[in-house]
């Protein structure tokens, strides 16, 4: 079974608070692009096996994979047959994109279906839930308002037809964990769920992801990539999640490959 894991972006990150488990809260609206990884999955006849091609993992065995986390997830209540995955990756890894948990989400996803689990979402996010924070939302994959670690969704009605997002990645990974320990938790006077509401072009103003003082501190390029979007017409641009990939929302398309040559850019109406 082939499948396609997409990627995500943050609409505003607010770091609210840190827990007592060392994790933090935070509020953010995650929304789908169409950005994504290709993932093969089959029952195999021996053992388990995994390929990666495309860009390169960070954990390149199966065993210390993302997607081998989720199958171990669901053995602790279901004997499983051993697949066979080919995971080919195209969302840059270390982005904010929430490559990883779509894997591993899209892995659960069709182990159910591969071996008829009859698994209803509620139960999918509940396994989702022990393999990372940002993997329940790609059980839903539908625009969302996310709070404590990420894992606890809404629905909200978010619709971006007829924009186009371009999203550029200069290739440099920012390790989450080091993001977090250099921010400062607070609440935010006004919720996304009230900005969110407010014209593209009011977001400029109101709509900030907390991450980018400190990371664009440690990465100069970053702040200069947002700033060329918004040079080149950007209704709104942002960091994604921790970094480093940078985005921009325009009314109409424009031409990217002149501006961004040495980085990683794609392009796709919303």
């Amino acid at each position: 079974m082939i499948i396609y894991p997409n990627a995500k972006i943050n609409i505003g990150l607010n770091i609210t608070e840190k827990r007592q488990d060392g994790f933090h809260n935070i509020e953010t609206i995650f929304y789908p692009i169409a950005l994504s990884d290709i993932l093969e999955i089959n029952i195999s006849n021996d053992k388990i096996n995994f390929k990666n091609t495309g860009l390169s993992i960070e954990n390149k065995s199966f065993e210390s994979n993302i997607c081998y986390k989720a199958y171990q997830e669901l053995t602790s209540d279901f004997s499983l047959k051993p697949i066979d995955i080919h995971l080919h990756k195209i969302i840059p890894f270390g982005a904010g994109l929430g490559g990883g948990s779509s894997d591993a989400s899209f892995t659960l996803k069709t182990i159910n279906s591969l071996m008829k689990l009859n698994l209803n979402n509620n139960d999918l996010i509940r396994y989702a839930e022990e393999v990372g924070s940002d993997c329940p939302f790609f059980i839903i994959n539908k625009p969302s308002f996310a709070t404590e670690k990420g894992n606890i969704l809404s629905p909200i009605d978010l619709n971006l037809k007829g924009y186009f997002l371009v999203l550029v990645h200069p290739g440099i990974n920012i390790n989450t964990a080091k993001a977090y320990a250099r921010t400062i938790p607070k609440r935010p006077k006004t919720s996304l769920l009230e900005l969110i509401k407010q014209p593209i072009e009011d977001w400029k103003e109101t709509i900030k992801n907390d991450f980018e003082d400190s990371v664009f501190k440690d990465h100069p390029i970053l702040k200069d990539l947002k700033d060329q979007l918004y040079d080149l017409g950007a209704s709104y641009a942002s960091m994604s999640g921790s970094g480093s990939a940078v985005f921009g929302i325009f009314k109409n398309k424009i031409d990217i490959q002149t501006n961004f040559s040495k980085c990683f850019t794609w392009t796709e109406v919303l």
